[in-house]
C-alpha cells in the first residue's frame, strides 16, 4: 500500500521507537532511525511487526517494513492503513 500524506501521530512514532529500543535492547532510537543500521535482522523484524499488529491493531506486510524500516516510517504507513479501513468502513 502507497504511503498518502496521512501524517503519522507523533505518540504512535514514540511507541514505535520504545518497541525498537526493547527489541534491539538500545537506550534511544530517533524517529528515523533505520532498524536495519541499528542492528536489526529480517528475523527481529518479525518481532516488530507482531508489536504493530498487538499495539496498533494494523498488519504490516514484511514489504512495508522494507520500505522505511523506521519509527517514522512505520507510523506512517499504520497511519495509511488506519485511514483506509477508517474509509472503507464509511462507504
Amino acid at each position: 500500500m502507497p504511503v498518502t500524506t496521512t501524517s503519522a501521530a507523533p505518540a504512535t512514532v514514540a511507541a514505535l521507537a520504545a518497541v525498537f529500543c526493547r527489541i534491539l535492547e538500545l537506550d534511544d532510537v530517533p524517529a528515523d532511525g533505520n532498524f536495519f543500521l541499528l542492528g536489526g535482522d529480517s528475523l527481529i523484524a518479525t518481532r516488530v511487526l507482531s508489536a504493530v499488529a498487538r499495539d496498533h491493531g494494523v498488519e504490516l506486510t514484511f514489504e512495508d517494513f522494507l520500505t522505511d524500516p523506521t519509527p517514522a516510517g512505520l507510523a506512517a504507513r499504520i497511519a495509511a492503513h488506519t485511514a483506509a479501513r477508517t474509509a472503507a468502513a464509511a462507504r
